[in-house]
């Protein structure tokens, strides 16, 4: 056997010891982005026991030092197996972040924290006023001797609720341009003066939140780079939440419709014969092979220090749209079973079993979900303007 065919063997038979049935299930029946935290971070423990948990990170603090193959294969057994999606805003985000930008003593306190699943980190990022522009942010931070004074709220706020830490952006000067003022802080959520109000989207679903701040001090160490230069760290930042692997995903979303139709007898097997369903099935397949080799040039990239520039916006807008095109195709095939409502059947450690099958049960929740795609890490039309400006000078 070829060492990456052995290193597959090694993956497969990690998570078949390891994956349990409820796991499974949680994350067969996850309509969000990520799994609920319950779920996700058991699944993250039994990661990092295994030395696993922070694969692209650098070997002295926790990496594998995989080659670009090895993350493709561990990313696609996770998907086949359907281990529950472990937000990143932890390891894929903050970590890297820490990595680059931090000092060494905040990289002693914070990287072991978050590689043992200690620390789970949300993201403060947009507000009501500055989503997609988001250097229009306006949660002010004034220094206050040894602290910052933090008043304002961001939105969207995943998995807030869940959360023990945040990175935040916040505004400490505005006398010149609005990227030149911004600075990135790392605190406790459990500060006086925080408050998190949920916000459950049309699915159904507790993802989202609205945090608060009203005089919440903020020990100055809690600064990670230098102030009023947070921008240059958002923007790193943004590299690794636009451009994530997740043509994998994708790809086995898109076989499991398959074996779906397949398997199924009466009238839906007629999709089969569909030649224009069948057509936007080979269609989309075509596109996620495209989308895969960008996307594994973006990964490369980032792997080897390089700046990756506009692809990643171009990466950003075409995975929204491909998630959205199976959602609607998804939609088809199930029929009148994605009617069916049964938040109950999708709670970690929940008996309940789904009218139909997993990915009846799932398709509207995540049909829902997945409209605010084209939205979220930067609408797509701001990721439209980004390529114009950069590439063509508009």
């Amino acid at each position: 056997m070829t060492e990456l065919a052995l290193f597959t063997d090694e993956v497969r038979t990690f998570i078949h010891d390891n994956l349990t049935p409820e796991l499974k299930k949680a994350g067969e029946l996850c309509a969000g982005i990520y799994a609920d935290k319950p779920a996700a971070l058991e699944w993250h423990k039994i990661l990092n026991h295994k030395g696993w948990a922070v694969p692209s990170w650098p070997l002295a603090w926790g990496g594998t030092d995989w080659s670009l193959e090895q993350h493709a294969i561990f990313a696609r057994e996770l998907t086949l197996s359907m281990a529950p999606s472990i937000s990143p805003n932890s390891t894929k985000m903050v970590g890297p972040v820490v990595i680059e930008f931090g000092s060494d003593e905040q990289k002693r306190h914070y990287l072991p924290r978050i590689r043992s699943g200690e620390d789970w980190w949300a993201q403060g990022y947009s507000e009501p006023g500055a989503g997609s522009d988001l250097a229009a942010l306006s949660c002010a931070a004034v220094r206050d001797g040894e602290h910052y004074l933090i008043n304002g709220s961001k939105i969207w706020t995943t998995h807030a609720q869940w959360s023990n830490k945040i990175f935040c952006l916040v505004r400490t000067d505005t006398s010149g341009k609005p990227q030149e003022g911004i600075t990135f802080l790392l605190f406790d959520l459990d500060l006086p003066g925080i408050k998190v109000n949920p916000l459950i989207s049309i699915s159904g679903d507790h993802e989202f939140n609205q945090v608060f701040f009203n005089d919440v001090r903020v020990p100055a160490t809690a600064l990670l780079g230098k102030e009023n230069h947070g921008w240059t760290v958002a923007k790193y930042l943004l590299q690794h939440e636009r451009g994530g692997r997740s043509a994998a995903g994708l790809k086995v979303r898109l076989e499991h419709l398959k074996a779906f139709i397949s398997e199924t007898t009466s009238s839906k097997s007629s999709l089969l014969n569909d030649f224009a369903y069948c057509r936007e099935l080979n269609r989309l397949e075509i596109d996620m092979e495209t989308f895969s080799s960008f996307e594994n040039k973006i990964i490369s990239a980032v792997a080897s220090g390089h700046p990756v520039g506009t692809i990643s916006s171009a990466l950003k807008i075409r995975r929204a749209e491909l998630k959205q095109q199976l959602a609607q195709c998804v939609m088809a095939a199930v029929d009148y079973y994605g009617l069916i409502h049964q938040p109950e059947i999708r709670v970690f450690g929940s008996n309940a079993e789904p009218v139909g099958s997993a990915i009846a049960a799932t398709a509207a929740p995540q049909y829902l979900n997945d409209r605010a795609a084209t939205i979220y890490a930067g609408s797509n039309e701001v990721q439209r303007n980004i390529i114009a400006k950069s590439i063509l000078g508009l």
